[in-house]
C-alpha cells in the first residue's frame, strides 16, 4: 500500500459511532483498502451514557439527565470531518462514505471543502437537495415509514434535554420489534440486539438548513456514487430514488453512479462483504 492508495473515510448516522464499522474495516483490510471510522462530537467514547440508563434503570432520571452532546451542531461535525480529511489527504486519496444520517454531514463538508474529498458514497444517506434534511420526513416516499418504534424507545423531550434521547435498552417487546422491522428486519434477533448495544442514547438535534443542502457550485464537482439499500425500511427505496434524481437534475454532467445491495439499513453492515467488494471497486477507480 502506497501513499498513492485511496483512504475509505467512514461516516455513521444518528446514534451510531466507529463501532459500527468495524466488520466492515475488517473486510476492506482483507482486500487490500485502507480506511478509518470517524467519530463525529459527542459519538464514540465521547458519548454520555447517563447512569439511568444502566439496568435498573431509572426512566425518570434519564428523561431529565445531562447529555454531553447538548449543543453540538452540524457545523461542528463538518469541523471535524475537515480536520480528519486533511491529515487523510496528506497520504493520498480521500473517499467519503457517509450512512443515514452521516450523509447530511457528507453534503455539507463536499460544500465547503470539495478540494478534500476525490469521491463520495452514500449509503442509503441523505443528500439534501430541494429541501431540508428534516422536511424530507413528511414527503409522499416516507409515507411507508412507521415511526411508532422510535417514538416508543424516546426516553426524554427534546425541548427539556436538548438532545434527541432513546432508550435503545428497553425490554418492551412491542419497541424492540418495531426497531428490528425498522432498520434490521434481514437480521436474526440476536444480531439485532447486538448491533443495537453498540448504539449511543443521545444524538443532536441539528440536522441543518438551507444552506447545508447540496450546492452545484462545490458538492455537485465531487465525483459520488449512491448504494441503495433495497430492503430499507427507515430511509424507503423511494427517498433514496428521490434523492438520486435531485442530485442528478441538479448537476446533470456529474450525475451518481448507483448500486444497489439487498439489505435493510443496518443489515449491509453486520453482513458487510458485498459492500466491501463495492466500495473495494471504488476504490480501484
Amino acid at each position: 500500500m502506497s501513499s498513492a492508495d485511496p483512504t475509505v473515510v467512514l461516516v455513521h448516522g444518528a446514534f451510531a459511532n466507529s463501532f459500527s464499522f468495524a466488520p466492515l474495516q475488517a473486510e476492506l483490510a482483507l482486500r487490500g483498502v485502507r480506511s478509518l471510522a470517524v467519530d463525529l462530537p459527542g459519538h464514540g467514547f465521547q458519548a454520555t451514557f447517563p447512569a439511568a440508563y444502566q439496568a435498573p434503570q431509572d426512566l425518570a432520571a434519564l428523561a431529565s439527565a445531562r447529555g454531553g452532546i447538548k449543543g453540538v451542531t452540524l457545523a461542528d461535525n463538518v469541523a471535524h470531518l475537515v480536520s480528519v480529511l486533511t491529515r487523510a489527504k496528506e497520504n493520498g486519496p480521500v473517499i467519503v462514505v457517509a450512512h443515514s444520517r452521516g450523509g447530511i454531514t457528507l453534503t455539507a463538508t463536499a460544500n465547503a471543502r470539495p478540494d478534500l474529498i476525490d469521491a463520495m458514497v452514500y449509503v442509503s444517506a441523505w443528500a439534501p437537495v430541494e429541501l431540508d434534511a428534516v422536511a424530507y420526513n413528511a414527503e409522499p416516499e416516507m409515507a411507508s415509514f412507521d415511526a411508532s418504534a422510535l417514538i416508543g424507545a424516546a426516553a426524554a423531550n427534546p425541548a427539556d434535554v436538548g438532545v434527541l434521547r432513546c432508550n435503545f435498552r428497553t425490554a418492551s417487546p412491542e419497541v424492540l420489534a418495531g426497531l428490528k422491522h425498522a432498520f434490521m428486519a434481514d437480521g436474526t434477533d440476536d444480531e439485532f440486539r447486538a448491533f443495537l448495544n453498540t448504539f449511543q442514547p443521545d444524538e443532536n438535534l441539528d440536522a441543518g438548513g438551507p444552506d447545508d443542502r447540496a450546492q452545484a457550485a462545490t458538492w455537485g464537482t465531487v465525483p459520488r456514487t449512491f448504494v441503495r439499500l433495497s430492503e430499507d425500511v427507515s430511509l424507503p427505496p423511494a427517498m433514496q430514488d428521490r434523492l438520486i434524481r435531485e442530485g442528478d437534475a441538479l448537476t446533470p454532467d456529474n450525475p451518481y453512479a448507483v448500486h444497489t445491495l439487498e439489505s435493510s439499513h443496518l443489515g449491509w453492515l453486520v453482513h458487510p462483504a458485498p459492500a466491501a467488494d463495492l466500495l473495494a471497486k471504488v476504490a480501484a477507480g
